[in-house]
C-alpha cells in the first residue's frame, strides 16, 4: 500500500502528493532565452495533452560539470530574466538549483520551486536559506545516502518553518562510473510523509565515464520511469531536448522530445492503475 503523504501545492493545478503524476521537465541548462521558451511551450502542450501538471526546470549554472570547460549556463542574473520569461510567455510553474545561500533569495523572486543538488543534500545552510524564502523547496537525494537519511535533510527544512518541501531519487552511486536506483527507496521516502519525485534522466548518467564529459543511457529512461511511476513516484524528472545530440549538458541521456509523448501516455495508465487499487485498499 502506498503511505499518505502531505500535499505539496506548485501552482493551481500543479500538486504533488495527489493521485494525478507531475512532470518536471525542460533542458540540462538554459541554453539560450528563445531556447528555453521554445522548448518549455512544446513540453507543456505535450504535458497538457496527457492529462499531467507540468514544471518547467532549467539550471542557470551548472555549477557541478565535470570538466572546467564544460558550459555551465548563462549565469544567475541572465538565467533568471529567461526563468521569468519562461513562467510568464508559457504560463508554467518554473524550477532552477541553487549552489550557494547568497543565490535563494534572489531565485525565489522569480521561481516556484528551488532545488538542492544531490551533492549539496547535507549542506544545512543551503537548505535553511531555501526554506526560509517560503517557495517549494526540492532536495535532492545524495548520490551518498540511503533513503532514510534524507529525514534529516527534510528536517532542516520544516525546521527553519517550511512544509512545503519534497525528495528526489536520483540514483545511488554503484561501483566506478555507474549508478543504480533502489525502488525501495520511493516508499521508504514517502514513509516520512512528503511527496517523492523520480529523476529518470540523472539516474541514468555514468559519472566520470566520458572523458571530461558526462556519459549516460538514454535508452533506459522508459523502462526506468515505467518502474518507478510502478512504484508510487508522485511525479518524474526529466530533462528533455528536441535532438540530445547538440544539448550543452548531459546531452547522452536526455530524452528525445518527439518520444515524450507516448513515454507520458504510458506513464499516465501506469500511475493510474497504482494509484487506484492504492486508494481501494
Amino acid at each position: 500500500m502506498i503511505s499518505d503523504v502531505r500535499h505539496v501545492a506548485i501552482a493551481p493545478g500543479v500538486v504533488l502528493g495527489e493521485r494525478g503524476l507531475v512532470l518536471i521537465a525542460g533542458p540540462c541548462v538554459i541554453e539560450s532565452p528563445d531556447h528555453a521558451v521554445e522548448l518549455g511551450g512544446r513540453i507543456a502542450d505535450i504535458a497538457k495533452r496527457a492529462g499531467v501538471g507540468y514544471v518547467f526546470k532549467a539550471s542557470f549554472d551548472k555549477a557541478n560539470r565535470t570538466s572546467f570547460t564544460s558550459f555551465r549556463g548563462p549565469g544567475l542574473d541572465d538565467g533568471l530574466k529567461t526563468l521569468a520569461r519562461v513562467k510568464k510567455e508559457i504560463g508554467v510553474p518554473v524550477l532552477t538549483d541553487i549552489h550557494d545561500v547568497s543565490q535563494a533569495a534572489p531565485a525565489a523572486e522569480v521561481v516556484d520551486v528551488l532545488q538542492i543538488p544531490a551533492f549539496l543534500s547535507r549542506q544545512t545552510d543551503l537548505i535553511v536559506a531555501a526554506a526560509k524564502t517560503g517557495r517549494v523547496v526540492n532536495v535532492k537525494k545524495g548520490q551518498f545516502l540511503a533513503p532514510l537519511d534524507m529525514k534529516h535533510a527534510l528536517k532542516k527544512a520544516t525546521d527553519a518553518g517550511n512544509d512545503r518541501v519534497f525528495l528526489t531519487e536520483r540514483g545511488y552511486t554503484f561501483g566506478y562510473n555507474n549508478l543504480v536506483v533502489d525502488m525501495r527507496a520511493f516508499p521508504m521516502m514517502r514513509g516520512l510523509g512528503v511527496p517523492v519525485v523520480f529523476d529518470v534522466t540523472h539516474s541514468l548518467q555514468l559519472p566520470g565515464g566520458g572523458d571530461g564529459v558526462t556519459a549516460g543511457l538514454a535508452e533506459y529512461i522508459e523502462p526506468l520511469a515505467s518502474a518507478g511511476v510502478g512504484a508510487g513516484v508522485d511525479g518524474v524528472f526529466l530533462e528533455v531536448h528536441e535532438d540530445p545530440k547538440r544539448a550543452k549538458s548531459d546531452a547522452q541521456n536526455a530524452l528525445a522530445l518527439a518520444l515524450l509523448p507516448a513515454l507520458l501516455d504510458r506513464l499516465v495508465r501506469i500511475n493510474d492503475v497504482v494509484k487506484t487499487r492504492s486508494s481501494a485498499s
